[in-house]
């Protein structure tokens, strides 16, 4: 078998690789694309495990890798960080530490969602990506609006605003710029409309989904999202590990007696992050529960941290929800805890 280690970088990679069969062990740098493509379809045929850190732009690699059908392990880059003893750092140690690691069956192998969900993944970011867009372009017209005297809010975008907008008198780059945001705006409304339409299809056909939507304040795009990055709700053992991989626990640095506490880590996937802390906020004016908590919070530590804080408790509800396969009312009847020792409420 050959077991190799690649230290993976856009333009080039260095790797260690070994032939457990007859021991020897090499050491090259390969440029992309064409050089390391020749180097690993020459190995087809043979049994290979290849190891790296989680990285971007390696789409292309791991699709060559899936193609000649070798075993590819990809790896948590900051454990493999932490097992570094010496202080320097090169390249070449980099590939022969992920080797080692390999080898010693210590390489901290991480989970890696299909390639369908990566592709749907894409849709989600492309319709995030365009909705932000949008959002610039309306905040810019809003501000030419402002700076004229006219100030509609939201009523700007209805057909009574617009012609306000339009019909005020403008320098002629002034004018300009107005003309060019209305277009982008026109453009981006049928896209965007196109790429939820596409969302709300991929939920039909998503069961997990479906269930989270059950949830008040929670809509196709936020159920999507969470089903595909969490990706497996067995992978998690409980709520405090869902807060920390999406980066919703806060920051600590303690020691001895002293225990320090920071701002949120913000691991994790950012757009997700982003959809709960908006779900959470409708969902905190849908429930008094969750209202009554969200303002306690917002009078004790302020607005920010009281959204952050819902967003946490969301997503933890929703992953149990997913865990236990109910939906919102089996939540509402049952609580989190049902079926636990000393509690009055279980299935039945």
């Amino acid at each position: 078998m050959i077991i190799i280690g690649v230290d993976f970088h856009p333009e080039f990679q260095q790797i260690a690789l070994v032939d457990t069969d007859t021991g020897e062990l090499q050491e090259r740098r390969l440029e992309h694309r064409e050089e390391a493509e020749t180097f690993y379809r020459a190995l087809a045929g043979q049994q290979v495990r290849v190891g790296m850190e989680a990285s971007g732009h390696a789409r292309w690699f791991e699709r060559l890798v899936a193609e000649l059908q070798f075993e590819l392990w990809i790896g948590d880059a900051a454990e493999i960080r932490t097992k570094r003893v010496r202080k320097q750092k090169t390249d070449r140690q980099d590939a022969q530490l992920i080797l080692r690691l390999l080898l010693e069956d210590r390489f901290p192998k991480i989970w890696v969602p299909s390639w369908e969900n990566r592709d749907l993944r894409q849709l989600l970011w492309h319709r995030h990506r365009m909705v932000q867009a949008r959002t610039r372009i309306m905040n810019q017209l809003q501000a030419v609006a402002l700076n004229e005297g006219l100030r509609c809010k939201k009523r700007l975008w209805r057909e009574h605003g617009r012609e306000q907008l339009e019909s005020i008198r403008l320098a002629p780059w002034a004018s300009r710029r107005r003309r060019d945001l209305l277009e982008l705006l026109d453009r981006l409304n049928p896209t965007i409309a196109e790429l939820s339409q596409a969302i709300e299809q991929e939920v039909e056909k998503c069961r997990e989904a479906q269930r989270l939507l059950t949830h008040p304040g929670v809509g196709p795009l936020t159920a999507l999202a969470f089903v595909l990055i969490i990706g497996r709700a067995e992978r998690f053992q409980c709520g405090k590990q869902i807060a920390s991989y999406l980066g919703l626990v806060p920051l600590e640095d303690s020691s001895g007696k002293r225990r320090r506490l920071g701002h949120i880590t913000k691991q994790g996937s950012s757009m997700l992050r982003f959809l709960l802390v908006e779900a959470a906020q409708v969902t905190a004016r849908s429930i008094p529960d969750w209202r009554s908590k969200y303002f306690h919070l917002a009078m004790r530590r302020g607005r920010k941290i009281a959204k952050v804080a819902m967003a946490r408790r969301l997503a933890i509800q929703l992953f149990w929800m997913w865990r236990k396969g109910w939906d919102y009312e089996q939540v509402k009847r049952f609580g989190s805890h049902a079926g636990q020792p000393g509690t009055g409420d279980g299935v039945q």
